[in-house]
C-alpha cells in the first residue's frame, strides 16, 4: 500500500504562494539569460572593429604569401629557361646531381619531370610528361670521362619502360659513350641514346631533348597502352 502511494505521488502547488515561487524563478532565469545574451551582444559590437582589422590582416597576408609564391615560380621558371651546363661541369657531378639536373633540363623543355631514381627504381631515374609527345623515362648513367655504357642496359630500360612505367618514349643519357653494339640495339627496338656529344647540345646548346631525340609529334600507339 505504502509503495502504490508514493509511486502515484507527484508535486502540485499546494496554494497561491507556491505558484507566485515557481514564476518567480523562471521569471529570474529568463532575466538572466536575457542580460547573459545582451552582454554577449554589447562584447561584439565593440570588438567588431578588432575583427574587421583581423580579417583584413590575414587576407592581405594571404594576398602577400600568393603573390611572393607567383614571383619565386616565374623567377624559377625564367632561371630553368636559361639553364646551361657545360660537359666539365656535369662531370664534375655524383650520380645524384647528375640526375637532378637531368630533372631540371627536362623542365627546362617543358615537361613536368621528376626525379624518382633509388633502390629498386627499375630502370628510371627521371620521369616526364609533356603533352602531346606523351611519357618519357630516362635512365641515366653517370661515368667518368672516357667511360662506356654496354647492351646490357639497353636491355634492361626496354623491359621496363613500358610495362613498369607505362612510359611512350625511353632514352638512356650518359655524360660518357656507348658502345657500338648498345646504339645499334638501342636504334633498333626504340631506346633512344644521348651520348657525351648529344649531351652538350642539350645541356650546353640549349637544343630541346624531344628535338634532340625526333620525337613524333603525337603519342605513339603502344602495345601495352592497347591491351590496357
Amino acid at each position: 500500500m505504502t509503495a502504490r502511494r508514493r509511486r502515484s505521488i507527484r508535486w502540485r502547488p499546494r496554494s497561491t504562494a507556491d505558484v507566485l515561487g515557481a514564476v518567480a524563478v523562471a521569471l529570474a532565469l529568463a532575466v538572466a539569460l536575457a542580460q547573459a545574451a545582451s552582454h554577449l551582444l554589447t562584447k561584439a559590437a565593440e570588438a567588431w572593429p578588432l575583427l574587421i582589422l583581423i580579417g583584413l590582416a590575414l587576407a592581405v597576408g594571404s594576398a602577400f604569401l600568393r603573390i611572393r609564391s607567383s614571383r619565386r615560380n616565374r623567377a624559377d621558371s625564367a632561371r630553368l629557361a636559361r639553364l646551361r651546363i657545360t660537359l666539365s661541369e656535369l662531370d664534375a657531378m655524383g650520380d645524384q646531381q647528375f640526375e637532378y639536373v637531368l630533372r631540371d633540363l627536362l623542365v627546362r623543355d617543358g615537361w613536368a619531370a621528376t626525379k624518382v631514381g633509388r633502390g629498386g627504381d627499375q630502370a628510371a631515374d627521371v620521369i616526364g610528361v609533356l603533352l602531346p609527345l606523351g611519357r618519357i623515362v630516362v635512365q641515366a648513367k653517370h661515368t667518368s670521362v672516357g667511360g662506356k655504357v654496354g647492351s646490357s642496359v639497353m636491355y634492361q630500360v626496354k623491359g621496363t619502360a613500358g610495362p613498369a612505367h607505362k612510359a611512350d618514349h625511353a632514352v638512356v643519357i650518359t655524360n660518357g659513350s656507348f658502345t657500338r653494339d648498345a646504339m645499334a640495339w638501342g636504334d633498333r627496338h626504340g631506346v633512344h641514346w644521348i651520348d657525351r656529344d648529344r649531351l652538350d647540345q642539350w645541356a650546353h646548346k640549349g637544343k630541346p631533348l624531344h628535338e634532340l631525340l625526333g620525337l613524333p609529334s603525337r603519342r605513339p600507339r603502344l602495345p601495352w597502352r592497347r591491351a590496357a
